[in-house]
C-alpha cells in the first residue's frame, strides 16, 4: 500500500514537472494596450512607440510594414520600443510575438493601421458635446445630416472611457475604430469637425482620441507630479477643499429641490431656479482625470492636442488663476509626452448669460495663456447662445481650430487664423487708443457701431463707452472719464461686442489692466 501511494505521488510530480516544463517552453504571451489596436492612425513622420506587456525576460518581436524590431520585457514583464518614422498611407498589418528561451508564441495581429496624424481633443462638456447632442439639452445645428455623411475612411475615431483614479492607469478599455455615422453619432463634435477639415484638406489619414467629460475643472487633467511641484497651483486645493465640503449636504439640497418643485407644480407656478450638482466628486479631483483619461495615452505618439474647457473654472474665486493652471496643464502634458512643444489649440469659452461667473476674467485668461510656445486660441463670442451653455454651432468652433492648424502646423503661415488680439493701449488726452495683433487688414463692425467696449479712470470703475475704428486701431471715449486709465471689451458672460477682422474673425475679451 505504502509503495502505490509512493507510485501516485511520484506520478502527480513527473506531470506537475511536465506541466511546468512545457509553461516554461511555450510562447510567451504578449498583450498590447487598447490605444494601439486594429484600425488605428500611427503618427507619421516621427518615431513610433509600440509598447505592451509579456512574460519577464521573453523577447518580442513587431514586425510593422517593412520594419521588424524587438525588445525584451523587464523584470515586470513591460516592454518598449520604436520604430523608424514613416510616411502617411497605409492600411497596414501590425504584429507582436513573444517568445521564451526556446520556442515562439502566437503572435498578436493588429490590421487596418494607418499612418497619419494622431489630435488628442480634450476638456469638458463643449467638447465632449458628440454630433448627436445632448438629450433634452442641446441639438446639434444640422446634426442629422451630419451623422448621416459621416462615413470617412481615413478618419479613425478613439472615445475613452470617462474616468477618474488616485494613481496614472496604464491602459484604457476603447479600442479605436473606422468614422461612420454609427460611430461618429456620439463622439465629439468639435473634434470631428476639426478632424474632417484637416483630412480633406491634408489627404492624409487622421486619428482622433476624445478624451473629455462635461463640468470638470482644468486642475483634473493635470499630474498631481506638476501640481506637486509648483506652489503657485496650490489654490487649486482651497477650492477642492471648499468644493468637496460643499457636497456633504448634497442630497438633502436635492431632497428640498424635488420638494420645491412638487409645490410650484401643485400650485401651477414655474419651477424654481436650481444651482447646478457637479457630478462625483472625483471628477474634480485634482489630477484624477489625468490619471485615468490621459496618462494611459502618453506612450502614443502624437501630432498635438486640442482643447475645449473653462467654463467649470468661471466662478469668482476660481477664475483668476484660470492662466497659471492652463499654462501649467500645457506643460506638464508636453513634459510626459516627450515631444516637445507639440502644438496645443485650445477654444475661448462662448458667450453665455452667467451672471454669478465671470466668464470675462477666464476668457481674458485664456487671452494671457498664448504666451505659452506653439499655441492658438479660436474665439467664439459670435456663436454663443445666451440661455444655453452648449452653443450648436460646432461646425464654426471646429472651423476655426482647423485654421489655427492649417497656420501653425501645416504650413500656411500666411493664412489668417485668428481674430484680432488686444497688443496695448495708449492714452490720449480723453481717450484711448487699443492696438491689435491679428488685424493688419483692419477691422470691422459686424452692426451699425461698435459694441462691448467700457473704459475706467483712476477710480477703476468700468463705464460703457462709446468706440470707433481708426485703420487697426480702436478709439474709445466715455463721457465723465476725462483721465482715462483702462480699457476692457466683451467683459460681461453675455455681450453684444461686434468687433471682428477684415477676415470675420471675432476679437478676444480682453482687459488692458
Amino acid at each position: 500500500m505504502r509503495s502505490k501511494c509512493r507510485f501516485i505521488a511520484g506520478g502527480w510530480t513527473l506531470l506537475v514537472l511536465l506541466a511546468l516544463l512545457k509553461i516554461g517552453v511555450a510562447g510567451a504571451e504578449v498583450r498590447l494596450p487598447n490605444v494601439l489596436s486594429s484600425h488605428a492612425v500611427l503618427q507619421r513622420d516621427v518615431p513610433i512607440h509600440i509598447w505592451g506587456w509579456s512574460d519577464p525576460g521573453a523577447t518580442v518581436t513587431v514586425r510593422f510594414h517593412d520594419q521588424t524590431r524587438t525588445a525584451v520585457a523587464d523584470d515586470l514583464g513591460k516592454w518598449s520600443l520604436w520604430l523608424t518614422p514613416e510616411h502617411a498611407g497605409g492600411p497596414y498589418t501590425l504584429t507582436a510575438q513573444g517568445s521564451a528561451p526556446s520556442d515562439s508564441g502566437s503572435p498578436v495581429t493588429l490590421s487596418d493601421i494607418l499612418v497619419g496624424d494622431v489630435w488628442i481633443a480634450s476638456g469638458q462638456s463643449n467638447m465632449e458635446m458628440p454630433l448627436s447632442g445632448f438629450p433634452g439639452n442641446a441639438v446639434l445645428k444640422n446634426g442629422q445630416q451630419e451623422i448621416a455623411n459621416a462615413n470617412l475612411p481615413t478618419v479613425r475615431l478613439l472615445r475613452i472611457e470617462k474616468k477618474s483614479s488616485y494613481f496614472p492607469v496604464n491602459d484604457i478599455t476603447a479600442t479605436w475604430t473606422e468614422c461612420t455615422p454609427q460611430t461618429a453619432a456620439d463622439f465629439s463634435a468639435v473634434a470631428y469637425f476639426f478632424g474632417r477639415e484637416i483630412n480633406a484638406r491634408e489627404h492624409v489619414p487622421i486619428g482622433l482620441i476624445d478624451s473629455a467629460w462635461g463640468g470638470t475643472p482644468v486642475e483634473a487633467w493635470m499630474s498631481m507630479d506638476r501640481i506637486g511641484s509648483d506652489a503657485g497651483l496650490m489654490p487649486m486645493f482651497a477650492s477642492w477643499a471648499h468644493f468637496t465640503s460643499d457636497l456633504s449636504d448634497t442630497d438633502l439640497i436635492i431632497a428640498k429641490e424635488k420638494r420645491d418643485d412638487a409645490a410650484a407644480d401643485q400650485a401651477h407656478q414655474p419651477r424654481p431656479d436650481h444651482s447646478w450638482h457637479p457630478p462625483a466628486p472625483l471628477s474634480w479631483q485634482p489630477a484624477g482625470l489625468y490619471n485615468g483619461m490621459i496618462a494611459p495615452l502618453v506612450p502614443y505618439t502624437i501630432k498635438g492636442a486640442i482643447w475645449y474647457q473653462g467654463e467649470t473654472n468661471s466662478a469668482p474665486e476660481r477664475a483668476p488663476y484660470y492662466e497659471r493652471f492652463f499654462s501649467a496643464m500645457i506643460q506638464d502634458w508636453r513634459t510626459k509626452w516627450h515631444e516637445g512643444d507639440f502644438p496645443f489649440l485650445y477654444l475661448q469659452i462662448s458667450n453665455f448669460y452667467s451672471p454669478r461667473e465671470d466668464w470675462g476674467i477666464l476668457r481674458d485668461e485664456q487671452r494671457r495663456t498664448l504666451a505659452v510656445a506653439n499655441t492658438a486660441m479660436a474665439v467664439t463670442l459670435d456663436v454663443g447662445d445666451k440661455d444655453n451653455i452648449h452653443p450648436t454651432d460646432k461646425q464654426t468652433v471646429g472651423a476655426r481650430l482647423a485654421l489655427a492648424a492649417r497656420a501653425l502646423v501645416y504650413g500656411e503661415p500666411q493664412l489668417e487664423y485668428s481674430g484680432p488680439l488686444f497688443r496695448t493701449a495708449t492714452v490720449e488726452g480723453s481717450t484711448m487708443r487699443v492696438w491689435f495683433d491679428h488685424a493688419k487688414d483692419g477691422l470691422a463692425a459686424h452692426g451699425p457701431q461698435l459694441a462691448g467696449f467700457e473704459i475706467a479712470g483712476a477710480d477703476g470703475k468700468f463705464v460703457p463707452a462709446t468706440a470707433k475704428i481708426d485703420g487697426a486701431t480702436v478709439v474709445v471715449e466715455a463721457q465723465g472719464v476725462s483721465l482715462p486709465k483702462a480699457v476692457r471689451y466683451a467683459w460681461q458672460g453675455w455681450t453684444d461686442a461686434n468687433l471682428f477682422n477684415k477676415e470675420g474673425l471675432p476679437a478676444s475679451t480682453f482687459t488692458s489692466e
